[in-house]
């Protein structure tokens, strides 16, 4: 049989500690509309930052009705992306967000290539991804962090953005 379809697929040795994350912010009121569009120039100026350990970063829409848009990351690894979620801007974003949503709500599901996966949601107002059938539980102790609910080894080199004390006082 002569093939008639490009079929390709990909060699990932090179990178052993892969990670992907899905990012979504989803409109819950209509002040969320100011709050989406607002961020959608600061994450494209972060991107063209290029920061250490973003290999792709691609732009996606979940739903027009509500408005849902997202993201997909490839991270070199877990280290990389954690450091630069516990760096500015985003540091600032995050502190911001927990301190008052904006009308929107925020998820993340992380798959890491040497085995895990690790999710939050907040501020959701509908289930959506893991939320649809696995059990779900407040983010605390070990569940605060991604790095614990993912089950990643080490400790983290710089201080979480909002310490889970700061957030549940």
């Amino acid at each position: 049989m002569k093939p008639t379809v490009d079929r390709r697929t990909v060699d990932l040795s090179g990178y052993p500690n892969l990670v992907v994350i899905y990012l979504g912010m989803r409109v819950t009121r209509l002040t969320g509309l100011k709050t989406l569009f607002g961020f959608g120039p600061q994450i494209a100026q972060s991107v063209e930052a290029k920061p250490d350990g973003l290999l792709l970063h691609e732009s996606m829409l979940w739903s027009l009705f509500p408005p849902h848009v997202g993201m997909r990351q490839y991270w070199r690894d877990f280290e990389s992306l954690e450091s630069w979620a516990r760096s500015e801007p985003h540091r600032a974003w995050w502190q911001g967000f927990l301190r008052d949503s904006g009308g929107t709500g925020f998820w993340h599901e992380a798959y890491f290539m040497g085995g895990g996966m690790e999710a939050v949601y907040d501020d959701m107002g509908e289930d959506i991804g893991f939320l649809r059938f696995a059990p779900a539980q407040q983010a605390r102790g070990k569940m605060f962090s991604a790095r614990s609910r993912g089950r990643q080894p080490g400790e983290p080199s710089t201080p979480v953005p909002v310490s889970e004390e700061e957030f549940y006082s």
